[in-house]
């Protein structure tokens, strides 16, 4: 009798994963033991040549400088487990296995950068060609239409809003920070672009104002100022709405988180600003108006890039003559999104239902081709995003206590760990980028 991926074995390890019943049970057939004893191989032979300690259980050491004591460290706890849920799952088996304790590593980031480092060469190129066979895709429940676009920022938003107070800053800004004034590195006759660059290590005492600079400059990209019409595009916590209307600009903000609504409106009318601002529980293709100044921090990545040109589309009908589009969006290398971009992920079935990133050149030609927008701005700030996540991720673990304390159980403190720390491997390695854009319309100049 044939078996199927859902043909399994309990264990037991030393956790309880009473709400994770999916975790409980390692995947095992003969065809995965099959994939498991490939996946154990494919990951020695990857790890064996990178500045790695990977550590087993019977002492073996591998990696590139195994002798070294100065290399992250990577603690395989349980191989058989780690290797079965790899080989079933790929890399949402990577996650999982951690999130199920099966490797532990001291210094996680340190990892996980490493691994990121060489994303596109981790697998051979061979079986890369293999991976519309071997990965599935996002479940359509997923997918960024509107039905769906809901429950999937609901899935994440909605946790609690007390979760994301453990650590975030008081501005309770949940995307990237600026730590600096950016440079110019090189302008043209339709765009200029810079660049942000970090020189030391900030401390989370500088968060804050860096969370401010970043809005203020994204508000004076967009030309805010008194009696704007300021729409933004995905809400967070209230901050921007904030300063903005400080500004004495007239704001409506939209979200489809109810949490967000909630706390964003609270922050707002303590800060003086309730007249002002307007916040809806909406999504971005209801929106109606017309804004001299559109804002999106942030949200472009939970559209799903079968709606790009939809988003755009949105953005440019709402825009008022003469008006200006400022983004911030996290982005890809273009040929890693066009591989990636049918792949199921780690970050997508735990973290972000429905999420993809797109690139700067995905951005450019949607907006090009659909709309009558254009990028004339572009402002990288990816080792800011590290720094940021740096941060996030020391005041989270340091909190960990009051994680449990609101209900968040082991597995899912190591999942968000993992989460924070994935995500900031992706910026230090250089994987990732994030980049403010500014967008108008083509007759106009910026």
């Amino acid at each position: 009798m044939s078996s199927s991926i859902d043909d399994v074995t309990p264990r037991q390890p030393d956790e309880d994963f009473t709400d994770w019943p999916g975790l409980a049970r390692v995947p095992q057939s003969t065809r995965l033991r099959v994939r498991a004893w490939a996946a154990d191989k494919l990951f020695r032979r990857a790890a064996s040549r990178l500045p790695v300690r990977v550590e087993y259980p019977d002492g073996s050491v591998i990696g590139a400088r195994a002798d070294s004591d100065i290399l992250p460290r990577m603690i395989i706890r349980r191989p058989d487990a780690f290797a079965e849920r790899v080989g079933a799952r790929g890399l949402i088996g990577f996650g999982e296995s951690y999130m199920a304790g099966d490797w532990i590593a001291p210094d996680l980031a340190g990892v996980l950068t490493i691994f990121a480092s060489r994303m596109a060469q981790l697998v051979p190129a061979p079986l890369q060609r293999l991976r519309s066979i071997a990965v599935a895709g996002p479940p359509a429940s997923e997918l960024g239409s509107e039905e769906n676009a809901q429950s999937n920022i609901s899935a994440h938003y909605d946790k609690s809003n007390d979760l994301f107070a453990l650590f975030l800053d008081s501005t309770m800004t949940y995307s990237s920070a600026l730590f600096g004034e950016p440079q110019v590195v090189g302008t043209t006759d339709d765009r200029t672009d810079l660049v942000a660059f970090v020189a030391d290590p900030p401390s989370w005492e500088e968060l804050e104002a860096a969370q401010e600079r970043k809005i203020d400059r994204l508000l004076d990209s967009a030309g805010v100022g008194p009696g704007s019409r300021v729409l933004e595009v995905g809400t967070g916590w209230g901050e921007l709405c904030i300063r903005a209307a400080s500004r004495g600009a007239i704001v409506r903000s939209v979200t489809l988180s109810r949490e967000q609504q909630e706390l964003a409106l609270k922050r707002v009318a303590e800060a003086g600003h309730g007249a002002a601002v307007q916040v809806d529980l909406l999504d971005y293709r209801s929106v109606t108006g017309e804004y001299d100044a559109i804002v999106s921090v942030e949200m472009i990545e939970a559209v799903g890039h079968k709606h790009w040109a939809t988003y755009f589309g949105a953005l440019d009908k709402l825009l008022a003559p003469g008006g200006k589009v400022a983004l911030q969006a996290i982005t890809m290398p273009h040929d890693r999104m066009l591989a990636t971009r049918n792949t199921y992920t780690w970050i997508q079935k735990y973290i972000f239902p429905g999420g993809f990133l797109p690139s700067t050149k995905a951005i450019e030609t949607v907006a090009a081709k659909h709309t009558t927008l254009r990028v004339r701005e572009r402002l990288a700030l990816g080792p800011h995003y590290a720094e940021t996540l740096r941060l996030w991720r020391e005041r989270f673990d340091a909190e960990r206590g009051k994680a449990a304390e609101l209900g968040f159980d082991k597995v899912f403190r190591r999942m968000w760990q993992f989460y924070l720390g994935y995500s900031e491997a992706g910026f230090r390695s250089g994987y990732l980028d994030v980049e403010q854009l500014v967008l108008v319309r083509d007759e106009v100049k910026a």
